[in-house]
């Protein structure tokens, strides 16, 4: 699915766009957001609702500015071989080479590394310098994309700082060691410019897309873009002419603060955590109604992956309450009236031990703990081995649209939405991380592999929060939605009405 279409379904399709919301104290600030310049891409203006943010629209047609947006670089290391970096470093590499840049993009692994030889496998040599040891590699570049694992940016931090030559560019995909830094009272060197640019989808999306843009133009995965530091002068221009080259079909502006609050938030929410609880709750709940396990994984998870999604992402959110009627109109309000709250209870809180610091201090906590307690997979237990059955067995075209489900998915996402717009969020951050992402990225891999391969095999960090925050999800929608729906407790018409005139 490409973005573009969910653009049109999601920002432009939605007359109004969103609902204006209050900003809560200590939320996070956007007053320093839309207000960036370019002299090399065009910054068009789009109205959300009854506010405006300013995007810069890719494309391939864009390439031939890559030289003046890189101006001053002559070579790149991404350092890492994680999900991002194979796909960011591929993307860079031809793009930059299609542009006629005389760039160098090198990947740079710790010595040792079993990734070394997959990089060689992409293109990638010692022989042609495109390929080393870390620490050399940021000796010699004058952007470095820091690509590792979190963790293994809260340990190697300062080495990292101390290899940058003077004048070189810190490159981030994530706010994490901001978020780190702020926890221990550091900052990063005031000597550098520091700069973001976020793919909002996995690595693989970002590469598959990226090679579908070479047939289609404006394929990719979008990106949010930030600009922490800027000694000298030109690292907007870096950051905009970097996510161009990645193939990002829109950018948007948030701070890296944003940023990790929203990306961590999200990741425990409804990417990843939220939908885990959801589906592992109503697995229990349909087989307690008499289905069989296989009709319950049906119903509950491919109902999520393989239909509801799908609507959400080419026609918007609401299309799915729009497209039920009679009875079935009935049990989806039901099913969002009684879990909007319970589920919006999780999400402040997680909301909260993110933008506090807590949160992260756990994922580093993990992180030392790991050698002794080491991650096990969720794979083995009862739902997820059926729904390696049910997918072997699947009907692709036959795959129903539960509205129980619906339900309660589509009101753990329009929570998710609220919590962010509540604390202050940009509107275009929100969506993303929300529903774009969850829709168009995350949610087509697991209907392929499987929400449980999905939590075994992301990142550390979204690992450690799916673990953590899908079980608070299960049960409280067990103990408080689906006994609410059982008890007859009246539908919050209230609640309906808010949704039904909500401006996602």
């Amino acid at each position: 699915m490409k973005f573009t279409l969910a653009l049109g379904a999601l920002l432009a399709g939605s007359a109004a766009a969103f609902a204006p919301a209050a900003v809560a104290p200590g939320a996070v600030s956007t007053s320093a957001l839309n207000s960036f310049k370019s002299d090399i891409f065009e910054v068009r203006e789009v109205n959300f609702a009854d506010t405006k943010e300013q995007i810069v629209k890719g494309g391939r047609d864009l390439f031939p500015l890559l030289p003046k947006a890189f101006e001053g670089i002559k070579e790149i290391g991404v350092i890492g071989w994680g999900s991002q970096a194979p796909a960011q470093a591929q993307n860079l590499r031809d793009s930059l080479n299609e542009a006629g840049c005389d760039i160098k993009v090198r990947i740079g692994l710790r010595e040792g590394s079993s990734s070394f030889e997959e990089a060689r496998e992409v293109g990638f040599s010692e022989d042609a310098d495109t390929l080393g040891e870390m620490f050399d590699v940021i000796k010699k570049s004058d952007l470095v994309m820091l690509l590792i694992s979190d963790a293994a940016q809260a340990a190697l931090y300062k080495d990292v700082f101390a290899a940058m030559k003077p004048g070189a560019t810190l490159g981030l995909s994530h706010g994490f060691l901001l978020g780190y830094l702020d926890s221990i009272g550091e900052k990063f060197p005031e000597d550098m410019d520091v700069i973001a640019v976020c793919p909002k989808g996995m690595g693989p999306s970002v590469r598959r897309l990226y090679e579908q843009g070479k047939e289609v133009n404006g394929a990719g995965i979008n990106a949010s873009f930030a600009v922490h530091q800027d000694k000298s002068g030109k690292a907007t221009e870096l950051a905009l002419g970097w996510g161009v080259a990645l193939g990002s079909p829109f950018m948007f502006e948030t701070t890296l603060t944003s940023e990790y609050c929203s990306d961590i938030y999200g990741e425990r929410g409804i990417l990843l955590g939220a939908v885990h609880g959801i589906v592992e709750s109503l697995y229990r709940r349909y087989q307690r109604q008499g289905m069989s396990p296989e009709k319950a994984f049906i119903e509950s998870c491919e109902s999520i992956t393989g239909n509801i999604v799908k609507i959400i992402s080419t026609q918007g959110i609401k299309a799915v309450y729009d497209g039920l009627s009679g009875d079935d109109k009935e049990i989806f309000k039901q099913a969002y009236s009684a879990s909007y709250m319970p589920a919006k209870e999780i999400l402040q809180e997680i909301y909260d031990e993110v933008s506090s610091g807590n949160e992260i201090r756990t994922v580093i906590m993990h992180g030392k703990r790991i050698n002794k307690f080491p991650v096990g997979k969720i794979d083995g237990t009862d739902t997820w081995q059926v729904g390696e059955k049910v997918r072997a067995e699947r009907d692709e075209e036959n795959i129903p649209l539960n509205p129980f489900t619906a339900g309660v998915y589509v009101a753990t996402m329009m929570a998710q939405i609220d919590v962010l717009l509540e604390a202050g969020h940009a509107y275009s951050e929100v969506v993303n991380e929300s529903v774009i992402e969850a829709v168009d990225s995350l949610s087509p891999y697991m209907h392929y592999r499987g929400v449980a391969f999905m939590v075994d095999n992301c990142s550390f960090t979204a690992k450690t929060g799916s673990r953590k925050w899908a079980p608070r999800f299960d049960y409280i929608l067990d103990q408080l939605a689906y006994t609410a729906v059982d008890n007859g407790k009246p539908v919050n018409e209230d609640l309906i009405a808010a949704f039904e005139n909500h401006k996602v």
